[in-house]
């Protein structure tokens, strides 16, 4: 009888064959640390430009504004038209006086015709005259104001215009300084209210000042200047010559 084999298992074969195949892995290489795309120095000069760029856009958007700015941006806006003087009064006077020069003042006489009382006397044109006693009932108020009426301009105000009505009621205006926008005056009425009224409402009634209404350009008479009159000078006794006496 042959003798046995003894058997081989499979999975020492397996083993044997799983080591001789297998290969040692290789070394592989630590990767190289990467340098950063922006330093530290890069990133500060970064962070500088555009603190300096906000800077730059914020002062733009929000520039300083003076204290007759300030003012002039809280000023109330009326929500309605409103009129510096009731639209349904008569004017019966209307006086401007400038800082500089001399004052016109335009009213009605007796027959409530128009004429100029200031700076002389002499027949109004109507038209001009009625034209600007509608631009004192048409000064249209953009807004309101509050503060310090220095600021505005009232310490010396360019015009003082003085106003009567048919009612025997009596309104005075100080013109200050112009706004920021150029679009209107600040005024005081009866060194009380103040308001921002649009610019042409008050050129027309200052315009008064430059140009008076006057229905025929005074022209000024002017005074001729006589010559001296030659004094006359008595008659004297002519010196009667003696005659000469005839030689003998």
């Amino acid at each position: 009888m042959a003798p046995r084999k003894t058997p081989t298992t499979k999975s020492t074969t397996r083993t044997k064959r799983a080591t001789t195949t297998r290969s040692k892995p290789k070394d592989v290489a630590a990767p190289k640390p990467s340098k950063p795309v922006f330093r530290t120095g890069t990133w500060v000069t970064l962070i500088v430009f555009l603190a300096v760029v906000g800077a730059i856009f914020y002062l733009n958007s929000n520039p300083i504004q003076t204290e007759e700015e300030k003012a002039a941006a809280a000023a109330t806006p009326t929500s309605e038209p409103a009129f510096v003087f009731d639209s349904a009064s008569n004017v019966t006077s209307i006086e401007v006086k400038p800082v500089e020069g001399e004052t016109v003042k335009v009213e009605r006489d007796e027959d409530k015709a128009w004429v100029i009382t200031q700076p002389f006397e002499i027949e109004a044109d109507p038209g001009l005259a009625e034209a600007a006693a509608s631009q004192v009932t048409s000064l249209l108020i953009t807004s309101e104001i509050d503060g310090n009426p220095s600021i505005f301009g009232f310490d010396e105000p360019l015009f003082v215009i003085t106003v009567e009505f048919e009612d025997g009621s009596k309104g005075t205006l100080e013109v200050g300084d112009v706004t920021p926008t150029n679009s209107g005056y600040y005024v005081r009425l009866d060194k009380d209210k103040m308001f921002i009224v649009t610019m042409t409402g008050i050129d027309a009634l200052t315009n008064l000042v430059f140009a008076p209404p006057y229905l025929n350009t005074p022209t000024p008479t002017a005074t001729a200047t006589l010559p001296p009159t030659a004094t006359a000078v008595p008659a004297t006794e002519a010196e009667s010559t003696p005659e000469a006496t005839p030689t003998p």
